[in-house]
């Protein structure tokens, strides 16, 4: 038998067991950032992720409520759209790297780390320019109330 035509890797799951742990994945990379996984599981993340990333940064309810379903836990999907997404915008696509690194001790597995091109959980300081004070135009000296009658009483006397 062949395997022409056929879309996707098993892992050795059933698909509610492969939709679990893909989910599970990106949920750990949205929540930490970087994750360090087998190479395939990697390679199967990657578009998972991206397409994610891509509704989270239209931002509108419905997508909101997509990204919600992809997810594990709803902390990474409001992390996603309200906190990373943002960051992305200047980038159409190609927002996550995955570097592979050694082998597994126990059986030989390629590993690789994936995590987001872009810095996007660095904390970027708030710029605070110093505004020069602005020298407001001096305003002539007020008039002095119109004495009162009792002050006119006693200039006369």
């Amino acid at each position: 038998m062949h395997r022409h035509s056929y879309k996707g890797r098993k892992f050795g799951r059933e698909k509610d067991q492969r939709t679990a742990l893909i989910k599970s994945l990106a949920d750990s990379l949205v929540l930490h950032g970087s994750i360090q996984t087998t190479l395939p599981k990697a390679k199967e993340l990657r578009p998972y992720v991206e397409k994610l990333i891509t509704k989270a940064k239209k931002g509108d309810l419905h997508n909101r409520r997509n990204v919600i379903s992809q997810l594990m836990t709803l902390q990474a999907a409001h992390k996603l759209v309200d906190e990373i997404a943002p960051k992305l915008t200047n980038r159409t696509s190609g927002y996550l790297r995955i570097q592979r690194t050694d082998t597994r001790r126990g059986d030989n597995a390629q590993l690789a780390v994936i995590s987001f091109v872009d810095d996007v959980y660095s904390e970027q300081p708030a710029k605070t320019t110093k505004k020069e004070p602005v020298e407001e135009a001096k305003k002539p000296a007020a008039k002095k109330p119109s004495s009162t009658k009792k002050e006119k009483q006693e200039a006369k006397a």
